[in-house]
């Protein structure tokens, strides 16, 4: 993190007991989606409470030799161009395959217009691409990783 993203990091941190920090098992900051836009967006949605949930391709994970994220996670949400603009806590993970994500998951990625339809267009876009460039295939039978959160600061 940058000293301006960690001191965002530790303003929150700041208002936790002792107790309360001792039980957080990762930090991270990052932005969500692949491009500008998308990214300044999604940050917005976020902020706002909108935005409740993401997902991810389980392959790309497996690709990078990443672990998944731990419930308890704290991100430091970033727009495109570092800036911190919210934290997020990181409420539930479960891995389901693309066609079996319900219309209350995609509600709660608040993006498009909410429905399941829109969310599938615009998914199955995206994370065909997203396959491509990291090459896997990617079907309607492929594994996300499917992560809810809450907005914790700016309160």
């Amino acid at each position: 993190m940058t000293p301006h993203q960690q001191a965002f990091m530790e303003a929150y941190l700041g208002t936790l007991s002792e107790a309360e920090r001792g039980t957080i098992p990762q930090l991270v900051a990052e932005h969500f989606c692949a491009d500008e836009f998308n990214a300044n967006e999604c940050a917005r949605l976020i902020a706002a409470g909108i935005k409740r949930a993401s997902c991810s391709l389980l392959a790309g994970f497996e690709i990078a030799k990443e672990p998944l994220p731990t419930v308890g996670r704290l991100s430091l949400v970033l727009n495109w161009a570092q800036q911190p603009v919210c934290i997020v806590r990181l409420t539930e993970i479960s891995i389901c395959p693309f066609e079996a994500v319900e219309a209350a998951f995609a509600a709660a990625e608040g993006e498009g217009d909410g429905t399941l339809a829109w969310w599938r267009d615009a998914h199955m876009a995206f994370f065909t691409a997203f396959a491509r460039e990291v090459g896997v295939p990617f079907n309607p039978q492929s594994e996300l990783v499917l992560e809810r959160f809450e907005k914790v600061y700016p309160g």
